[in-house]
């Protein structure tokens, strides 16, 4: 096992979700120290090497601003941030309600901005800073009932575009991934009858994510890469 990571300080909000932590497992094995965001409460203590912060709100910057306040008490720095933390819902225009729109936006949009904005005097402290934002396939053609999601997705990456033509001349690479639809049990559980072996596994996008964290990605930044499985 390479350890391309070793010691780097990565915060990965969304961690406990099914892609947050199959990329926290493989992070760690390539040697890095971890923080992990999330709303929901967790059992897992901190420890020199991880920090653990759950309750936390990334829709409200406040909550960010603390992170960062957590990150700086427990590391003293921070060389990378992965924005997993989102949301989905299928709707129609016709038929569903505008507030969705809202809903996702906050999901998607806000707290990937929030969270990037609030640790970005960390990461413009580090050598090697980098941001990983999830965007999604969907974001370049809504399909039926993707219209909310397709369109907080596409500013997710408008966003990655924006802060990495604004981070480029201090050497901090923004990019996002563009999954198709996820290999999860509760993808599975609503497309029963799917090809399931042609999706993307949360192992295999987190690989995409790690590279974009490592030295090797150093040239790349302002990237949408679409990783699309055989769908």
């Amino acid at each position: 096992m390479t350890h391309s990571l070793s010691r780097r300080v990565v915060a990965i909000t969304g961690a406990q979700g099914n892609l947050g932590e199959i990329l926290a497992r493989m992070a760690a094995a390539q040697g890095a120290h971890l923080v992990l965001i999330d709303q929901a409460a967790s059992s897992i203590s901190s420890s020199a090497e991880l920090l653990v912060l759950p309750g936390v709100d990334l829709t409200s910057y406040t909550d960010c601003e603390e992170v960062a306040k957590r990150i700086q008490e427990h590391f003293g720095r921070l060389d990378a941030l992965v924005n997993v933390a989102g949301g989905f819902a299928w709707e129609t225009v016709q038929h569903g309600e505008t507030h969705t729109w809202d809903r996702l936006f906050e999901l998607n949009l806000r707290t990937a901005l929030n969270a990037s904005k609030a640790l970005l005097p960390l990461i413009l402290q580090s050598t090697a800073g980098r941001i990983v934002n999830i965007g999604a396939g969907a974001a370049a053609k809504a399909g039926l009932g993707m219209g909310a999601y397709a369109a907080s997705k596409s500013a997710v990456l408008r966003l990655t575009e924006t802060l990495a033509e604004e981070l480029k001349d201090n050497g901090i690479t923004v990019n996002a991934v563009l999954p198709s639809i996820l290999d999860t049990p509760q993808n599975r559980d609503a497309m029963p009858d799917a090809e399931h072996d042609r999706w993307v596994t949360p192992a295999q996008l987190s690989a995409v994510i790690l590279f974009l964290l490592s030295d090797a990605a150093s040239a790349v930044t302002g990237a949408g890469i679409p990783v699309t499985g055989r769908v």
